[in-house]
């Protein structure tokens, strides 16, 4: 498991890209090109917008997507301009509202690890197919300007990786207030 504290003098140094910087389905590179491609001092994989026809996508204060997702339960994360963390629900606001209210950047693949300083899913939730350990991201904020990053590798022999619950109590663990799995 990798765990990165970061504290940032602005929020400014909180940005978001897309792989290859071009929005659309299926559109893929390795994090460390898209990482290099936009000199960033660290870099995780996204939300997995792509492999999505629907669901809110907000990058960069532009909206990509403005559909709501089947499963909009899951919760998104969402980034505002002064670097604070909400999870929002896609059902109860528009992508344009969301714009409007501040919103920077959206990442929308979920579950809802912590909410409010309190673990949000339960000891048997998964996502999808999913078995209980897999590889995990996930981004949290601890404080203003103050984030949480983890990745577990997984489904190796070196790793099975976390639960999405395991992976909310590291969270927690480490003072998350709002986090998701990306």
């Amino acid at each position: 498991m990798y765990v990165a504290d970061v504290t940032v003098s602005s929020s400014e140094y909180l940005k978001t890209a897309f792989a290859q910087n071009s929005f659309g389905t299926n559109v893929t590179a390795k994090t460390s090109v898209t990482a290099a491609d936009n000199d960033a001092i660290l870099a995780v994989n996204g939300d997995y917008y792509g492999a999505n026809s629907s669901g809110f996508v907000i990058r960069n204060g532009v909206v990509y997507r403005d559909t709501v997702r089947e499963n909009s339960n899951n919760g998104d994360l969402a980034i505002y301009k002064d670097g604070s963390f909400k999870i929002i629900y896609e059902d109860q606001i528009s992508a344009d509202q969301l714009v409007k209210d501040g919103v920077i950047n959206l990442l929308a693949f979920g579950p809802a690890l912590v909410e409010n300083g309190e673990i949000a899913v339960g000891k048997n939730q998964e996502v999808g197919q999913a078995m209980a350990s897999n590889p995990r991201t996930a981004i949290g904020i601890i404080d203003e300007n103050h984030y949480i990053i983890v990745v577990s590798d997984g489904r190796t022999s070196e790793s099975e990786g976390l639960s999405l619950y395991q992976l909310a109590e590291v969270m927690k663990s480490y003072g998350a207030k709002n986090c998701l799995q990306s």
